[in-house]
């Protein structure tokens, strides 16, 4: 493992109905990726398939599969082949009746290391994914790739600094965020741009905060009553934006990024020296009420 530079490939693109058709249309862009140099490519939330849960609909569970299993099978020999690191984010099917939101990270040698479960489950108009996604129950994690550590994190998951924090107090360099996020079609072009720049404050935050880099993946297109508003994005850890996708594109970008520039930020911005972590407990409260 390098602590001085990787290449990160990010593949935002639309996606179809086709299982099958996605997967291999993504396996395309990862070679497309891996012939500019990338070492470890991400790609967005639920990239197999269209994103579903726009609704309630028992039938899309039909979608989900294990962990390690067929789509993790085909990635891990294309890893392999490529030697590249793989962050692929896939509807899992744990047990009968038991579902996640998980994302898988294969090594460069084609190894599966394992999988992040999201923790953070929306329930809004369009994002009704609580219907679908246990929430994940197995720690937040950081992975010892070839390249760099990585901590992987899912869309929702991108609103909480406690999630960020933590992943980087297990060691992560890279904050990795597969996402589908977009528009509804009534919606203004200001507050279009409120809620995308809010998206990405938060997460350059998180660089801030913790000295890492952010490399968030969206989907991009039109499906059912949602426009994706790609805008994929790599920070810097003092919050620099390095790379930002267009909106309305499918883009295979490859970032060259220096890992011992987090070190150099640490010891200038000392933010984790100067944490009181004697004074967190009430973080634990779900709401400090007086009364």
């Amino acid at each position: 493992m390098s602590e001085k530079s990787v290449n990160v490939g990010l593949i935002q693109m639309t996606c179809g109905n086709d299982k099958k058709t996605n997967l291999d249309k993504a396996c395309g862009k990862i070679r497309e990726a891996a012939l500019q140099g990338a070492q470890i490519i991400c790609l967005q939330e639920l990239f197999t398939s269209v994103y579903f849960c726009f609704e309630e609909n028992y039938h899309f569970f039909s979608l989900a599969e294990p962990i390690p299993g067929p789509s993790t099978n085909q990635l891990g020999k294309l890893a392999k082949e490529l030697e590249v690191v793989i962050v692929a984010s896939l509807f899992e099917k744990r047990a009968q009746g038991v579902y996640h939101n998980a994302v898988a990270v294969i090594d460069a040698d084609g190894e599966f290391l394992g999988k992040y479960r999201k923790h953070h489950i929306p329930d809004d108009p369009g994002f009704y994914e609580k219907f679908y996604f246990t929430p994940g129950d197995a720690g937040y994690k950081v992975f010892e790739t070839r390249y760099a550590r990585i901590g992987t994190l899912i869309c929702w998951d991108q609103w909480y600094p406690e999630a960020a924090r933590i992943t980087t107090l297990l060691g992560a360099q890279i904050l990795f965020y597969p996402t589908a996020i977009g528009w509804a079609p009534a919606q203004s072009g200001n507050v279009n741009l409120q809620q995308y720049q809010a998206w990405q404050t938060i997460q350059r935050g998180h660089a801030i905060a913790n000295g890492v880099f952010v490399v968030s993946v969206n989907r991009t297109g039109t499906e059912e009553a949602m426009h994706f508003w790609g805008g994929s994005f790599v920070a810097g850890p003092f919050g620099e934006i390095l790379y930002e996708a267009s909106h309305d594109s499918e883009e295979i970008h490859v970032q060259r990024i220096d890992l011992s520039v987090i070190d150099e930020i640490r010891v200038h911005w000392p933010f984790l020296r100067d944490r009181r972590i004697d004074s967190y407990g009430p973080i634990l409260d779900r709401f400090s009420d007086e009364g």
